[in-house]
């Protein structure tokens, strides 16, 4: 592949990210880092930078990527704002802290457990399996408990959390595109707090390549989250037009693929 094609990889990229993460309230990292890793290293980038790269520029991408999905689904009255306040401090805190240990962390058993985690409630989704319907969101002390669960682990593997908090908020009774649409805007926070600790910790990295900032790749941000800026809210509509039967089996669908797509990044 010669350099010339790399300009036209990542806005491919970037319309793949963008109309998922507009349809299933993704910030589409689980599928930007192994991409972005397999592009890094064809064209030559110093191999131990390369996964770190993918993490921080990801991160990076999915705050422009999250804030076109947010308004999106905002204009169609589906973001619950309230849990957003809630859950946010946790997500924050989360976030930061899981940048600074995401390079000294094995995270083998982690991504084990987390593609565990998503077949078991894709399962549940194909099954029909319904929560019990008392069953309600936390306390604010429980809220901001998840939010640090799930920014940590969004920290870790770079998503945008929507894999987290998207069965997260089923299971407590948020019907399937208000919870997509709330998921969009808590992947705001958590890619703005992850992009601050992946910029921190590749700050005085040495070795770098160049037209880098930190661990975020500055022609991978432009290319792949501008474009998917553009396509999220086309996702978005698709959201809101869909059957929510036939919306919460394509989830289910999407989910399977991510467990998947994180086993092969980890022991790939």
């Amino acid at each position: 592949m010669t350099f010339d094609l790399w300009w036209l990889a990542y806005p491919l990229l970037g319309i793949v990210v963008g109309f998922l993460a507009g349809l299933f309230g993704i910030g589409g990292g689980s599928i930007t880092v192994p991409i972005l890793t397999t592009l890094f290293l064809a064209q030559g980038l110093p191999h131990g930078q390369v996964v770190h790269l993918a993490l921080g520029s990801s991160m990076a991408s999915i705050v422009l990527t999250s804030v076109s999905s947010l308004r999106a689904h905002h204009a169609r009255g589906a973001v619950n704002w309230d849990i957003v306040r809630r859950i946010t401090p946790g997500i924050l805190a989360g976030t930061f802290f899981g940048t600074f240990i995401a390079s000294r962390l094995d995270t083998v058993p982690l991504a084990v457990f987390f593609s565990c985690f998503l077949g078991f409630v894709a399962i549940q989704l194909l099954w029909g399996v319904k929560p019990k319907p008392t069953r309600e969101l936390p306390s604010r002390v429980g809220m901001i408990t998840v939010g640090l669960f799930i920014g940590f682990i969004s920290a870790l593997v770079a998503i945008g959390g929507g894999s987290l908090s998207v069965p997260f908020m089923i299971w407590c009774n948020v019907e399937a595109r208000r919870a997509i649409g709330t998921s969009s805007a808590i992947g705001f926070p958590i890619a703005l707090s992850g992009t601050v600790g992946y910029l921190v910790n590749g700050w005085a990295a040495t070795g770098m390549p160049p037209h880098t900032l930190g661990y975020i790749h500055l022609p991978s941000l432009v290319l792949v989250g501008g474009v998917s800026v553009l396509v999220a809210p086309l996702g978005a509509a698709c959201a809101h037009r869909m059957p929510v039967t036939r919306l919460r089996k394509f989830y289910a669908g999407m989910l399977i693929l991510l467990a998947f797509g994180m086993l092969h990044t980890v022991f790939g």
